[in-house]
Parts: C-alpha cells; structure tokens; sequence
C-alpha cells in the first residue's frame, strides 16, 4: 500500500509501508504521505511516523526515480515541503526509528518534533558521496539540532550515528525493546496537555531563520542536478 493511516482514540498514526523497497519513497508516496497526514491531523493532536517493518525506518527517495530528477525538480522539491509541512504543523509529531533512517529517511525522522529511538537504529546522510546534498531539510534540521561539528561529520564526513549516539546526544529519547510502546505511552501524555500551550511553545522553539536555510539548499541541489 505504500502509505498507511489510522486514529486511535484521537492520536494519528501514520506508517510507512514499502517494505519491498525499503521504504524509499517516489513522488507517488510522498503524496500519499502529505495526504495521510492531512487526513489523521484534522482529528489529533498528536501523530506517530512509524514503519510497519520494524528492520527499516525509511531509505529516502527512490533511486530509480532520482536518476530521471531535473534541476527543475530540485527547485521545487516535494520531499522538502512535505517533509517542512510536516515540521511546521500545529499537532505535535513523533517519529518511531528502530531501523536504517537513510538520506531522506533521516530528514523525515529530523522533521519531526520528537524521536523514540530503538536499539535497531541507524542515522545516515550520504547524500555528498552521491554528487548531490541532504536538501528535503536535512542540512538545516540537522545542523540545528545536533550543531555544526556533529552534522559536518555525518554530511561532509560520512559518519553514521548509531541509536546510542543519537540518544546519547539528544537526538531522541531511547525507546528500549519496544520503541513504539514508548511513542504511544509519550503521545497519551502529550493529548493530554493544553492543546494551545503545545501550540504556542512549539511556535517559541521554532522560530528560527530556517526559511533561507532551506532555499538554499534546493538552489545547490538544483546545481548538482545539472552538473550529473
């Protein structure tokens, strides 16, 4: 199916559903995606990003459909303003990682607000060894959670962040054998805040300059694009 969600008892529940494929996405998916999550926000408050593979979180676009990708498609990248869309959401998000968050798998779990980390994870970037860059917010988002030096290393430097080292440094919260019974126990207690006090601190922590970070990325994607 690709693409699979549900509310339970008014927290939305999205998972990801390609396991032939790793969960990579296409333009296809990623607009299931924006509509699945269109859909459970109307009725949460709250929203879990899962896959049903409990081996694999997501590993980014889909190959084949990167080789045919344009300059044009990089200047208006739809992962990027799914994924932004994702981010700057009234409802908060939580993304349940216990397996590979690969290229865009990793900027879809950095565009969450929160992160439930199981032993199984793995966070990559390898976007530069592919001539290009993490451009769907990967190389803003990281770099404002993480910080300049950790995210060189993980973009420039190809190093993979393993679950003790995400949760170590704050990346998420460690969600021991069963991450996804964390995220549901997390999500509970968030419902049950102030719906407008969720509002109003996510808006406070947001408010950075992120709108010309993220420009800029699809104009370098756009470049790269080309030089291929």
């Amino acid at each position: 199916m690709g693409i699979q969600h549900e509310i339970n008892d008014g927290i939305g529940h999205i998972q990801l559903d390609r396991p032939e494929k790793a969960n990579a996405y296409d333009r296809a998916h990623l607009l299931a995606l924006r509509a699945a999550f269109s859909a459970v926000t109307r009725s949460s408050s709250v929203v879990i990003i899962s896959s049903t593979s409990p081996r694999v979180f997501c590993a980014g676009a889909d190959l084949d459909e990167m080789k045919t990708a344009t300059p044009d498609d990089a200047r208006d990248l739809l992962s990027q303003a799914v994924f932004t869309e994702i981010a700057r959401a009234e409802v908060v998000t939580i993304a349940v990682v216990d397996g590979p968050a690969v290229a865009g798998g990793f900027e879809l779990a950095l565009a969450a607000d929160l992160r439930v980390i199981g032993p199984g994870a793995r966070f990559r970037l390898p976007e530069v060894s592919l001539g290009i860059i993490p451009a769907a917010g990967g190389s803003t988002r990281l770099t404002s959670l993480l910080g300049p030096a950790i995210a060189k290393q993980v973009i420039l430097g190809g190093v993979e962040i393993s679950a003790d080292e995400a949760i170590r440094w704050g990346l998420g919260r460690a969600g021991g054998a069963n991450p996804a019974e964390v995220a549901w126990s997390w999500a509970e207690q968030l419902k049950a805040c102030s719906p407008e006090a969720r509002r109003s601190a996510k808006r406070i922590i947001d408010t950075v300059a992120e709108d010309a970070s993220l420009l800029a990325e699809r104009h370098a994607q756009a470049k790269l694009y080309g030089q291929r």
